[in-house]
């Protein structure tokens, strides 16, 4: 089956790639195909992250495993598009380049039946110009969300003596 799929640059302004891909292309050959249909080099790292339908971030799928230790990390390469990508969850964010933060909304919009003769992925659709900077992002919380978890009389924080750890550690 063929995948048609849009993604959103997070941003006021609207810039998208549609793309059709194979089903069972691997989430490695997806990030190859957008970081070509927006312009990227493609040598920075990225992630897609799972997410519920009001895009909650969920489970991270990473290109290379960059932990320490023996942990579950998902990879691209083994991760195949349509494991994570289904009709019960057509969406997905992906965020590439960690130092510039370019973040990306991806929604299944269609499965097609493959045509003989096409070469996948394409690019079927570009609309806006990508920026030179990535579109700012608001890490504020809003007024109040802070307040509620704390009371006014709490000054826990106000003194190291209780704390299990050495205040000057480095």
């Amino acid at each position: 089956m063929i995948y048609k799929i849009r993604i959103i640059l997070d941003a006021e302004e609207d810039i998208f790639r549609d793309i059709e891909i194979e089903d069972n292309n691997t989430l490695e050959e997806f990030h190859n195909a957008i970081t070509q249909a927006f312009g990227f080099e493609g040598s920075e790292m990225a992630s897609f992250y799972t997410c519920d339908e009001e895009w909650n971030q969920d489970e991270e799928i990473a290109l290379f495993d960059m932990s320490d230790s023996d942990s579950d990390v998902r990879l691209m390469n083994e991760t195949s598009l349509d494991d994570v990508l289904t009709e019960q969850t057509p969406k997905m964010i992906y965020v590439y380049d960690f130092f510039s933060m370019w973040t990306f909304f991806v929604e299944l919009a269609d499965i097609a039946e493959k045509e003989d003769g096409r070469v996948y992925p394409s690019l079927l659709f570009s609309f806006g110009e990508l920026p030179d900077a990535p579109p700012e992002k608001n890490f504020e919380a809003e007024e109040g969300d802070l307040e509620d978890n704390f009371d006014e009389d709490d000054d826990f924080l106000d003194s190291y003596d209780d704390m299990d750890f050495d205040e000057n550690w480095n």
